[in-house]
């Protein structure tokens, strides 16, 4: 696991490289000034920041420097829901999943392919999820 802090102004310039690679800070920044409004100086300072750790690379060309993922973008999300979950209660995932399920569209082949992985894990399912936390971090009924 990847434990890299990613702000959301980080997050929104990791997209569009993800995006588009490689690409230079300027069109980075043309990208991103229409929806943040941001300076090019902006756009810098945070692509900078995601050198430095290590989420992409640069490339001098002549008088520029393109940039491309070093992390690809469903590796940093993986990351992200692990160190998430890693700090919930066990007994509380499916609680999580059922929120997200709710709040947020899917399309139809999204649909058909959780029904699957879904009826996967039901074979398998335990009848009740136990809880991983020590004493005095959650609030389950621990015996």
């Amino acid at each position: 696991m990847n434990e890299i802090n990613v702000s959301p102004s980080e997050w929104e310039v990791m997209r569009v490289i993800w995006a588009t690679n490689p690409i230079t800070s300027k069109e980075v920044s043309e990208i991103l000034k229409e929806k943040k409004g941001w300076k090019l100086s902006t756009t810098k300072t945070l692509i900078g920041r995601l050198v430095k750790k290590g989420m992409i690379t640069s490339e001098a060309k002549g008088r520029k420097y393109e940039y491309s993922p070093i992390v690809s973008q469903e590796e940093r999300i993986r990351d992200m829901i692990e160190e998430f979950l890693n700090q919930v209660c066990a007994t509380k995932i499916g609680e999580i999943i059922k929120i997200m399920l709710e709040n947020y569209e899917l399309s139809l082949s999204d649909i058909e392919e959780l029904e699957k992985i879904l009826q996967a894990k039901k074979i398998a399912a335990p009848e009740e999820v136990v809880c991983d936390c020590i004493p005095g971090q959650c609030d389950c009924m621990i015996q």
